[in-house]
């Protein structure tokens, strides 16, 4: 006979839960009685109905709503400040305020949310004040001996009902992770969740065939392109907190570029001044591994001191692009570590306007050797953010 700990191991813990979800259910309902259970099924049914109109309501309010602020930020020309520094409070602000204009699915979801947290509570309190005042008419004043224990039939009649609501919150269980394991098909717990017999008879029986392949083929694309937005949304704060850019570095890129007459070839010279000036700061890196200090830097630090690591050199890298005014973004993801492995790390992203592409190029890899600026399968050695 398998050892009891071996026996808990080999249960599928999903299904343990969604059979726990309707006994317990049934046992509530069968303590209540046939007059509470129904009055707790009656609730669950109107949560649920004013549930999806909410939904559809906030998601109307919600196109209408979004170019009118898209339209009404542009209108307030909410420019980041480049001729002083900013300060935390500012950098919050200018970060929320020109995503909140730029970023479609940013300021579709907040608007969504807003609207449905309001439609929501106004629904509920409508509701409340209707049901609570029929239920009043109904009931008259209290009968004597109404909190004793339900007889027999009645909670036969209760566990009834209590059976129907556990059924529509298991339900709503399997239709969340439904959801989950449509958005990550490749997570670990999705395999999991798809070995419990329990779910996959209310996947297959009753959320596929309601659903269709809408949630399978649409999610994952919309899935995609918010974290495309989530990858704007992180560059976003680099480009407010380094907004200005001193002096010296727009000097700088301007004489290491004069010769270049194409984006490609100023991006390239840049790359490569970077790459070959700035030393990688092995101290720091110790002192956080060590210490747990984190050395924060701007980029006119590292182009003082002419030290710094991946961070330090993609921000430079922004500042001095910036000052040429090339259109750059600061990626932040994992990098290759050549051994097998990958760890955390930041390079850029620079716009080439004559081939009308985004191009990736690494300078903190300069010193290691080989090519780093737009190279064949860059995307296998960095992988983004998301």
């Amino acid at each position: 006979m398998a050892p009891f700990w071996q026996l808990l191991a080999d249960v599928n813990w999903i299904s343990v839960l969604i059979v726990i979800i309707v006994f317990a259910s049934i046992v509530q309902g069968a303590a209540k009685g046939a007059h509470g259970s129904a009055r707790q099924m009656t609730a669950l049914l109107i949560d649920c109905i004013l549930t999806i109109a909410s939904v559809v309501i906030a998601w109307q309010l919600m196109e209408w709503l979004s170019p009118l602020v898209a339209d009404w930020l542009e209108s307030r020309n909410i420019r980041i400040p480049t001729t002083r520094d900013i300060g935390w409070l500012e950098r919050i602000y200018y970060t929320f305020a020109t995503g909140l204009r730029d970023f479609s699915l940013m300021r579709s979801g907040i608007l969504f949310l807003l609207g449905y947290i309001a439609v929501k509570s106004a629904l509920h309190w409508a509701a409340f004040v209707l049901v609570q005042g029929g239920l009043k008419i109904a009931a008259g004043s209290p009968r004597a001996g109404a909190s004793r224990k339900p007889a027999l039939p009645s909670s036969a009649a209760g566990a009834a009902f209590g059976a129907v609501t556990g059924a529509a919150r298991a339900l709503i269980v399997v239709c969340v992770l439904f959801v989950y394991t449509s958005l990550f098909p490749s997570a670990p717990f999705t395999g999991y969740v798809q070995h419990s017999d329990v779910y996959r008879t209310g996947a297959q029986e009753v959320i596929q065939p309601f659903a269709g392949d809408f949630i399978t083929r649409q999610l994952p694309v919309f899935t995609r392109a918010v974290e495309d937005e989530f990858s704007n949304i992180l560059q976003r704060k680099y480009e407010v907190i380094d907004a200005r850019i001193p002096d010296d570095i727009a000097l700088a890129a301007k004489e290491i570029t004069a010769k270049a007459t194409t984006d490609e070839e100023k991006a390239k010279a840049l790359y490569e001044w970077i790459g070959t000036r700035v030393k990688y700061d092995w101290d720091k890196v110790k002192m956080y591994e060590d210490q747990r200090i984190w050395k924060e830097q701007t980029p006119e630090d590292t182009f003082r001191t002419k030290l710094g690591v991946c961070i330090d050199y993609s921000r430079l890298y922004a500042s001095m692009a910036r000052a040429i005014d090339l259109d750059v973004k600061v990626i932040t993801g994992l990098g290759y570590d050549g051994r097998g492995g990958y760890g955390p790390h930041a390079w850029n992203e620079v716009y080439l306007t004559q081939r009308g592409v985004w191009v990736p190029l690494d300078s903190t890899w300069v010193s290691s050797g080989g090519n780093w600026f737009d190279p064949p399968n860059f995307s296998s050695t960095h992988i983004k953010d998301t």
